[in-house]
């Protein structure tokens, strides 16, 4: 597919269904082949599984599709497999990637034999946390604002096996290139180490790729509004705008399909990985937060920052659970080779007024509506239905016990004198450590039966199975140091 195709195509974006009639009615003005069934699994990967228009009747809109929920991870025994994908007609778009004209619609995973929500559905929880922050009293609303960053590289080649561990990754952006032989020349201009950020083209080689990522993406529905280069050579990250938890959480789902696609429709290849690069800066998922309540901002008063109690009774729930939160908003062992000092990763669980180098700031704005907390800790591997109603859930505990931050650290936190910086608490360093946090707390998440027990043990088996196969591989630098020792 060439990148003309894909904006040749101008698909149509979701809209607010009434009933089964009218959305099969758009499906047929759409001049749709098939109807493309998505939904998400515990680790956060979309999977789809498409049906020809000519089976698609009012039956299959309202009562969905069945699917073996024993092959997706961590989800049924074989012996319970059925699972029903019921659309949720709200939710859908045409997707431009497509050679034949489909459309695709946001499925919720329902268990068949109560007819409620599965307990280990992503996108039923995010709902859930939504639904149980309404039941609080405490808002009816909240507001989720998600900046994903990416790296987009040229060639990717790794491989794992009993004898052979390696990797290698090219960039034509990466400063590693600078020696090298170009058909046509080597043209000189590209970002140093840690020196991406906001250049202007030829130094910004990515340009036009991102552009064209955010046209589609509007295309698609997601309301959006910039894109830049990021620090690290190679590095990117584009803007949506905020919207309601599992809208947005729907909005990041849809940002990494067309990042993927339109990279590979460039032929190159994008990952969303925190640390795909040793010694520059990683890629996080900035989460921008704030309630209302009858259309009410509730983060704005007159403490710090022109904050609300309510506003740093959020940020002390989610200081004090963050080390869990990891489990879920760092979910990957390359998470943990970003949250290290150095690389404006923040590390440190402090808040402070436009520091980047702790782990929530307050944004600098003037409208009350605009007053927030950027959690600035989770990463784009991060499920985003599961990270955002984690932080909800941490929040939400936070404001119902009156759990206060401390003050306030306006100072460059990765300058601090040692026993200054020994009395500030940290991020977890490990998926392990942050996996045992979450063992230990998790009583915030189970209120309103939001996340269970039984979705937070499978979730933990899940991650294990990571842990134990990153643990007992060998490394290639363990040859370097050790090999002759």
């Amino acid at each position: 597919m060439t990148t003309s195709t894909i904006l040749k195509m101008k698909p149509n974006h979701s809209f607010s269904s009434k009933n089964s009639g009218e959305f099969l009615k758009v499906l047929e003005e759409n001049g749709a082949h098939y109807l493309d069934f998505n939904f998400t699994d515990m680790r956060g990967v979309w999977q789809h599984t498409a049906q020809h228009v000519d089976a698609v009747d009012k039956e299959i809109v309202e009562q969905g599709i069945y699917i073996d929920g024993s092959s997706i991870a961590g989800w049924k025994s074989i012996n319970e497999s059925d699972m029903r994908l019921q659309p949720d007609i709200a939710k859908w778009c045409m997707d431009p990637f497509a050679a034949q004209p489909t459309m695709k619609v946001f499925c919720d995973v329902i268990e068949p034999t109560t007819d409620k929500p599965y307990n280990r559905d992503p996108r039923s929880i995010a709902k859930a946390s939504e639904k149980y922050l309404k039941s609080t009293g405490i808002a009816d609303a909240c507001h989720f604002g998600p900046e994903a960053e990416f790296f987009i590289f040229d060639d990717v080649k790794f491989t794992v096996s009993m004898n052979r561990v390696g990797f290698s990754i090219d960039g034509e952006e990466g400063p590693y290139n600078t020696d090298r032989e170009y058909e046509g020349g080597n043209m000189g201009h590209r970002p140093r180490i840690k020196g991406g950020y906001f250049p202007e083209s030829p130094v910004d080689g990515l340009n036009s790729i991102r552009a064209e990522m955010l046209t589609v993406m509007k295309s698609m529905g997601v309301p959006v509004e910039k894109h830049h280069h990021e620090v690290a050579p190679s590095q990117c990250e584009l803007g949506v705008r905020y919207s309601g938890l599992t809208d947005s959480a729907d909005n990041i789902q849809l940002y990494k399909h067309v990042v993927r696609n339109v990279a590979h429709a460039y032929g190159k290849t994008a990952t969303f990985m925190p640390k795909p690069i040793f010694g520059d800066n990683g890629s996080g998922m900035h989460c921008h937060q704030s309630l209302s309540k009858d259309g009410k901002p509730l983060f704005a008063g007159d403490k710090y920052s022109g904050l609300s109690d309510m506003c740093l009774y959020y940020i002390g729930g989610i200081i004090k659970h963050a080390r869990a939160l990891n489990a879920i908003t760092n979910p990957a062992t390359n998470s943990y080779k970003r949250l290290v000092p150095g690389y404006e990763a923040p590390v440190l669980l402090a808040y402070s007024a436009r520091n980047r180098s702790a782990s929530c700031r307050i944004p600098f704005a003037t409208a009350p509506k605009a007053k927030r907390v950027e959690v600035r800790f989770p990463d784009p591997l991060a499920n985003p239905y599961l990270a955002f109603a984690a932080m909800l859930m941490a929040g939400i505990d936070g404001i119902q016990n009156k759990i206060h931050p401390g003050e306030a650290m306006d100072k460059n936190l990765y300058e601090l004198p040692e026993d200054e910086l020994a009395r500030v608490p940290t991020v977890c360093g490990s998926l392990r450590e942050a996996v045992e946090s979450l063992r230990r707390d998790h009583e915030f998440l189970l209120k309103g039966d939001v996340f269970t027990r039984d979705m937070l043990e499978a979730y933990i088996d899940l991650k294990m199975e990571e842990i134990e196969a990153f643990e007992t591989t060998p490394h290639p630098i363990e040859f370097q140091m050790y090999y002759s020792s």
